[in-house]
C-alpha cells in the first residue's frame, strides 16, 4: 500500500474518484442491459415486451427484494437471441465502464437463463468474449468471464450447464452461484462446485446479501470460493469478520444495489465503512447498473457523500479490487502502478 496518501479536500473527492483507475468484479451483464437498448433488441428480434415503452419499464424498477428485481431482470433478458445481441449488450457496458476509469472488468453471465428458452451456449459465450477482446483492444479496458449457475435451479440443471461450457474453457476464467439466495444454501452447489475447482476454474460465490452469515462460511468452506459477492450480512458475525480478514477473502460490495433492494434502509447505514475499518478487502462495484440507478463511479460517488470514508478508503477501495481480480500478477501490478500515479499526481 502507498505509504503516504495526502489528505484531499472534501469537495475535491468526487473527482478523485471518478479518475482514479479501478476494477470491477462484480458486474452481472444482463443486468446493465439499459431499457433503450432491451427495446430496441425486442424491436430487432420481433420479441413482444410485457412493457409499452421504456418509461414504463423505469416505472416497474420499484423493488421490494431480491425476487421482485429478478422477476423483470429475466423479462429483460427475453430479448437476448442473437450473438450479436449479447455483444451489444456487453460493449455498451465496456464503453460505460471506461468512462467511469474502469481498467479491468469481470463480468458475470447467466447461461441458464438463456438455454432454457432455446439459445446455445455457443451463441452467449462467443458474443461476450468477442465483446471482451474488442474492449482490449479499442477502449483499453480488460475483460473475464465468469459464469454463473442459477441457484433457483437444481446441482443437476448446474452440471448440465457446466458440460455445454466445457468446450469454451479457454473463454471462461471463473464460476460463480447468483440468483435468489434465500432458501438456496451454498451447500446445495457442493459436488458442481467440486468439480469446476478440479477443472481449474476460479470461484465466486453470492452470499450474505438477504442469506445470513452461515451462507458466507459454508461458501468458504464447502465450496471453497476465493471471493464473496455481497457478504454486507457478515457484520453480524464477529468470528467471521475475523476470518474474512484474516484471510484476505475479498467482498464484492455493491452499494446503491443494496440500497434499491433494501438490504440498507440508506447509504448512511450501509457498513462499507465497517467492513474497511475490520480489515476486510472489500471492493465496489455495480451489480446490476441498468436497474439499481449507476455504473461504478455513482457507487462511489453517492456511497462516499454518505459514510465519513475519505482518499484513504478510496485508494484502499481501487487497490482491493484489482488486487482479488483474477488477472495475471504483472497486469495487477501494472493497474496498482497506474493507481498509485493518479494519487500522486493528483491536484
Amino acid at each position: 500500500m502507498m505509504t503516504l496518501i495526502r489528505p484531499i479536500a472534501a469537495d475535491r473527492l468526487p473527482e478523485l474518484l471518478q479518475l482514479m483507475p479501478k476494477a470491477e468484479l462484480h458486474i452481472h451483464i444482463e443486468g446493465s442491459l439499459e431499457p433503450e437498448l432491451i427495446f430496441a433488441l425486442a424491436q430487432r428480434n420481433g420479441v413482444r415486451f410485457p412493457y409499452a415503452n421504456v418509461e414504463a419499464l423505469r416505472r416497474a424498477y420499484a423493488f421490494s427484494n431480491l425476487q421482485s428485481f429478478l422477476d423483470i431482470y429475466y423479462a429483460g433478458a427475453s430479448v437476448l437471441l442473437t450473438e450479436q445481441d449479447f455483444y451489444d449488450m456487453a460493449r455498451a457496458y465496456f464503453v460505460k465502464a471506461a468512462e467511469d476509469h474502469v481498467l479491468h472488468a469481470e463480468l458475470f453471465f447467466d447461461p441458464q437463463t438463456h438455454t432454457a428458452r432455446g439459445v446455445a451456449m455457443d451463441t452467449v459465450v462467443k458474443g461476450l468474449h468477442r465483446a471482451c477482446v474488442d474492449a482490449k483492444a479499442e477502449l483499453g479496458v480488460s475483460g473475464l468471464l465468469i459464469m454463473c449457475f442459477l441457484r433457483h435451479l437444481s446441482e443437476e440443471d448446474a452440471f448440465a450447464t457446466l458440460e455445454q461450457a466445457l468446450p469454451f474453457r479457454d473463454h471462461i476464467v471463473g464460476i460463480g452461484l447468483d440468483s435468489g439466495e434465500v432458501g438456496n444454501p451454498p451447500e446445495k452447489f457442493a459436488r458442481v462446485f467440486a468439480r469446476c475447482r478440479q477443472l481449474g476454474f476460479r470461484l465466486v460465490a453470492h452470499a450474505g446479501e438477504e442469506g445470513p452469515p452461515a451462507y458466507v462460511w459454508t461458501a468458504l468452506d464447502l465450496l471453497k470460493v476465493e471471493r464473496i459477492d455481497h457478504g454486507v450480512q457478515s457484520t453480524h458475525d464477529a468470528a467471521l469478520m475475523q476470518r474474512l480478514a484474516q484471510d484476505r477473502i475479498a467482498l464484492t460490495v455493491c452499494p446503491l444495489s443494496n440500497l434499491k433492494l433494501c438490504v440498507f434502509p440508506d447509504l448512511a447505514s450501509h457498513t462499507l465503512g465497517q467492513l474497511l475499518a475490520a480489515g476486510i478487502a472489500a471492493t465496489v462495484n455495480s451489480d446490476d447498473p441498468a436497474y439499481f440507478g449507476g455504473y461504478m463511479n455513482d457507487n462511489f460517488t453517492r456511497t462516499f457523500a454518505a459514510l465519513p470514508l475519505g482518499a484513504v478508503e478510496a485508494y484502499t477501495l481501487a487497490r482491493n479490487s484489482f488486487e482479488a481480480s483474477f488477472i495475471e500478477p504483472s497486469a495487477k501490478q501494472a493497474f496498482i502502478s497506474q493507481l498509485d500515479e493518479s494519487f500522486a499526481t493528483f491536484r
